[in-house]
């Protein structure tokens, strides 16, 4: 398991000596939030950072966008260990 998932599932009450064993649904709520939360840092993260397509005169608005969106997928995936 990738330890930040690891650590997100810890932090929800799935796994650890705070398990929620007993209330297994609320956890898996709480995981999967924290996952949402996690990808939206990501994205915000990777976007704070300006991009130069200036030598790039091939490189059109609609090309950078999908450009980004590549770049943010693999971080996230990256992140939680999925493969790219």
């Amino acid at each position: 398991m990738n330890d930040r998932i690891k650590q997100l599932a810890e932090q929800s009450g799935l796994l650890g000596p705070t398990s929620r064993i007993g209330n297994s649904h609320e956890a898996t709520e709480k995981f999967a939030e924290l996952i949402v939360r996690e990808c939206a840092k990501i994205a915000i993260a990777d976007y704070d950072k300006e991009q130069d397509f200036s030598g790039n005169p091939h490189m059109d608005i609609q090309g950078a966008y999908r450009s980004a969106k590549v770049d943010v997928a693999m971080a996230i995936k990256e992140t939680f260990g999925v493969e790219l």
